[in-house]
């Protein structure tokens, strides 16, 4: 998997004002920043890729990495779920563009009066790709596999663990936490969810990108390799898998019975690999890639000037953050955390590296979900000499080392991962902290994360998967969120984040999710940088794309001549 570890030379790093003025004059003067992964000088300046055109009836999507797997309810990652999307359906969808729900597997829903059981009438007119019928008993098989730790076929012995799935209901089954006590049958085509408490956003937790209800049949055949490079993946949806080239890209074809009619409008669909934003780019022009995601802002100008392309602004719901774990010295004393905080520029930061396409806040929550924010909360300022005061008190006048992890792929957060990582280190050197930057593979850098005690400091970040705040607050910061946030626990956020998802009315939650704001805000287990607005492209002989502001979405609507 090979680590790869940045030493950083703290003669010039430690000139931080100096480096913002340079970076600053760079970005005003249109030349792209100098410290990104892969490419130097003008954008403008990166090479058309050779190569032939993509051909008439086959979409290509640029996506920013390749996905960890395949396989629904096992994965967390936005480029695991844009394939995902256009294998699978899920019980309800969102529409076009917004976080509001429609029908898809399910055509109704409803709670009982007390919130407990939510019942779900289902489609009668749907197939898997391989043939098997789709019921009421194919999303029990899905919904108890992730849920239930013994579950015959969950080959949780092969390192699959269903997280996502804890994180977001609360645990799994046998769990004190576990917000689900049973799934029922109730006929062919109508199942039961009962929940040991209310909670009024499971439709929309349910139908979250993760959930794709795959084939029974085509799991139990391919057992734990199911979903990998070389096996199968198998649902419901626009579009069959054909061919994983590790590395490389997705191939996928048409659904042939797919149940919507008349979609998808195009006969293959291929989901190749690029992780460099600036490559990514060069193929739209090239003509090579039809669509991508994930631009650096400084791109947009040279998508702006080129005739055969659109751009598009995909609506804020995301948090990028650096994650601080308590689980090591001197980062478990709230002093330290909180004079990183006081040490990083993050307004020069956010205006340096996304421009216009990013805002500064000092909740973790973006301002879509304002209403469950603090109203009186106060960001961090800049102020070293504050973050040297902490420093000592804590016993650490001379400051310490600290590695900081940052991601080997763009993301919607994140779309420079390696230079925003050396301007945090320009910024703590400032105050004595030497960082030692490392990154590995994605699907490595996910995975370890977990694995006790974690990394030390790392960047990653959110998008939520469903309009509310528990999409955020509850996977992060619920019973089941250790994984990143070291040994930290507070019984207090747990109470209330239950609450919040108990209680009807917004008025309620809203101060339920304030005081939890606050605890975050002090604790400083993870440092908000930036709610941006990722940047996408497409070349204008594409029709029908509709970004959504959950981060991805169906390509089934997508027209190419």
């Amino acid at each position: 998997m090979g680590v790869r570890s940045v030493g950083v030379g703290y003669g010039w790093l430690g000139r931080s004002r100096r480096w913002w003025r340079l970076l600053l004059l760079a970005m005003v003067s249109g030349l792209a920043i100098g410290l990104t992964n892969c490419t130097t000088g003008n954008q403008t300046s990166v090479p058309s890729p050779t190569g032939a055109a993509a051909p008439p009836g086959v979409l290509v999507f640029g996506s920013g990495g390749q996905p960890v797997n395949l396989e629904p309810g096992n994965i967390t990652d936005g480029n695991s779920i844009f394939v995902q999307q256009q294998i699978y359906n899920r019980l309800m969808e969102f529409k076009p563009g917004s976080t509001d729900l429609q029908p898809s597997l399910a055509t109704a829903w409803s709670a009982s009066p007390d919130g407990k059981t939510w019942t779900f009438k289902l489609r009668q007119d749907v197939k898997f790709q391989d043939g098997t019928p789709f019921n009421a008993e194919a999303v029990k098989f899905n919904v108890e596999r992730w849920w239930d730790p013994n579950h015959p076929h969950g080959y949780r012995n092969a390192g699959k663990v269903y997280e996502i799935w804890s994180q977001i209901f609360g645990g799994f089954k046998g769990d004190p936490n576990s917000l689900l006590q049973n799934v029922v049958v109730v006929d062919p085509y109508t199942i039961q969810f009962v929940l040991k408490q209310p909670f009024a956003a499971f439709p929309q937790a349910i139908a979250s990108s993760f959930f794709g209800i795959a084939s029974p049949a085509a799991i139990q055949k391919a057992g734990a390799s199911y979903g990998t490079p070389g096996s199968l993946a198998v649902g419901t949806g626009a579009f069959v898998f054909k061919e994983w080239r590790t590395g490389d890209r997705v191939i996928l074809e048409k659904n042939p019975t797919y149940w919507k009619s008349g979609l998808p409008k195009v006969n293959q669909l291929v989901i190749r690999f690029i992780t460099d934003p600036a490559a990514r780019l060069a193929q739209v022009r090239a003509g090579q890639v039809d669509f991508t995601v994930d631009l650096a802002p400084d791109q947009k100008k040279e998508v702006d000037g080129d005739a055969n392309l659109t751009a598009i602004s995909r609506p804020s719901m995301n948090v990028g953050y650096l994650a601080l774990n308590p689980a090591y010295k001197p980062l478990s004393d709230r002093r330290v955390r909180q004079a990183i905080a006081y040490a990083i520029n993050r307004p020069a930061i956010v205006k340096a590296f996304w421009g216009d396409l990013g805002q500064h806040t000092p909740h973790f929550l973006p301002d879509a979900l304002s209403w469950a924010n603090a109203p009186n909360l106060t960001a961090y300022p800049f102020d070293p000499q504050k973050a040297k005061q902490l420093l000592t008190e804590a016993g650490y006048p001379n400051g310490f080392d600290l590695e900081l992890w940052y991601m080997p792929v763009s993301r919607p957060y994140f779309p420079t991962p390696k230079a925003i990582a050396e301007a945090f280190a320009a910024d703590l050197s400032a105050i004595g902290i030497r960082v030692n930057l490392k990154t590995q593979d994605w699907a490595a850098y996910l995975a370890d994360r977990r694995k006790a005690p974690g990394y030390q400091a790392f960047m990653l970040g959110w998008t939520a998967d469903f309009g509310d705040p528990d999409s955020f607050l509850y996977p992060h910061f619920g019973p089941n969120s250790t994984d990143d946030i070291g040994n930290w626990k507070n019984d207090q956020v747990f109470q209330l984040l239950n609450q919040g998802r108990a209680i009807p009315d917004q008025a309620g939650r809203a101060k339920v999710y304030a005081q939890v704001d606050q605890i975050l805000h002090d604790e400083v287990l993870r440092l908000p940088i930036v709610h941006s607005e990722p940047l996408l492209a497409q070349r204008k002989t594409i029709s029908g794309w509709v970004p959504s502001p959950l981060g991805t979405e169906p390509f089934e609507a997508i027209s190419k001549p």
